[in-house]
């Protein structure tokens, strides 16, 4: 597989997208900041750029990670429409307890369905937000039918599910609208856009909202490099296609990037948009997690995928000269979530979390063969 694709003229394309107007509504959370954007000199100096700064999402609104903002965001477009409803969603971790969270914050309740191989530990934090959790005997794609037949069985339930489907696009389009905050605040931080921005890529959904945001019309246009594992890389080739392409996953460190299919609303915005796609290997993000650690950055290896990206690009020559990236350049990675436990390395999984990301599976639907 080819670990590279560059499209020189994805900064010239603008997405004509309006703003949503979910920063505001963030801005109002009890306990809402701006998550640090950490500037890391000596990596600056490594890499050979100006600048180099982290989007550090390992404390957003008190949970883990990134996905609360668009799982908070969809759950009050929800609950405008349906006031009162259950919350009902499907997880195998941080998307479950940021929608937990949420119920508690808008005064109803949630129901959660987890697999059945979640870890005690995992499911409590998920019980301790005030949620109900039900095991399902399966796999995440049937924990996900089995949330969604449960609410759809009473009219006082509402589905809040990251995974999109046939007929069931508008809760996971407002979760990538809830991540729009996270690149604002790096805008509004740096008091200007950067000049290059890395993120991490499962099925895309962050990387839609990155794109759209920095590829709207009358603002600056600055590179975006999605960064994927090597086992798991199916923007990348479907970029290198230049169609949707699935592609067969393996065990990897980064679980949650562990996907086999881009996002179908994702894919429009990132073929025309996205500047450029590396994959990198299990030894190579767990290394970034380690060196960011020791920078006092706490990233698991789905967040330092984009250091370990970084690297990739930027320290070979032809690839940094395909990307255009200057010697001045301010370069912002998005660590989307910290070190689940300080006291271990991320453990090796093929039991993937591959749709912590919105994402275009119809649960109704057994999974299929992936594409080899």
């Amino acid at each position: 597989m080819n670990d590279w694709y560059c499209n020189p003229a994805a900064r010239g394309w603008s997405s004509k997208q309006a703003a949503p107007a979910a920063r505001s509504f963030h801005v109002s959370l009890p306990g809402y900041a701006p998550t640090p954007l950490v500037e890391l000199p000596t990596v600056a100096t490594e890499l050979g750029v100006g600048r180099l700064l982290v989007k550090d999402e390992s404390a957003r609104l008190g949970l883990p990670a990134f996905k609360v903002l668009g799982a908070s965001w969809a759950c009050k477009q929800v609950l405008d429409r349906k006031p009162g409803a259950v919350l009902v969603t499907a997880t195998d971790g941080n998307h479950g307890r940021a929608v937990a969270r949420m119920a508690t914050h808008f005064g109803t309740t949630a129901t959660v369905f987890v697999p059945h191989v979640m870890q005690e530990e995992a499911a409590g934090r998920i019980v301790a937000e005030g949620a109900r959790v039900v095991r399902v005997d399966g796999d995440y794609d049937q924990t996900v039918r089995a949330a969604a037949e449960h609410a759809t069985a009473d009219e006082h339930r509402a589905l809040v599910q990251d995974t999109a489907w046939p007929g069931y696009e508008d809760v996971p389009a407002w979760i990538v609208e809830g991540y729009e905050t996270l690149v604002a605040e790096v805008d509004e931080a740096l008091g200007c856009a950067p000049d290059l921005v890395v993120v991490p890529v499962g099925v895309g959904s962050l990387a839609q909202a990155v794109v759209a945001h920095y590829r709207r019309p009358g603002v600056a246009h600055p590179s975006v490099l999605s960064v994927e594992p090597d086992t798991a890389a199916c923007l990348l080739t479907s970029l290198a296609h230049g169609a949707p392409t699935s592609v067969a996953t393996g065990a990897t460190v980064m679980a949650g990037l562990n996907c086999g299919t881009v996002s179908s609303s994702a894919w429009p915005v990132l073929q025309r948009g996205c500047d450029a796609a590396v994959a990198v290997t299990d030894d190579d993000a767990l290394q970034a997690s380690s060196d960011l650690k020791s920078l006092d950055v706490s990233s698991g290896a789905c967040g330092a995928a984009t250091l370990a990206g970084a690297r990739a690009v930027l320290l070979d020559s032809r690839r940094r000269a395909d990307l255009d990236v200057p010697d001045d350049a301010v370069v912002v990675l998005l660590s989307t979530e910290g070190l689940q436990s300080t006291n271990a390395a991320p453990a090796r999984t093929s039991d993937p979390d591959c749709w912590t990301e919105a994402g275009t599976k119809d649960p109704r639907q057994d999974r299929a063969a992936p594409a080899q």
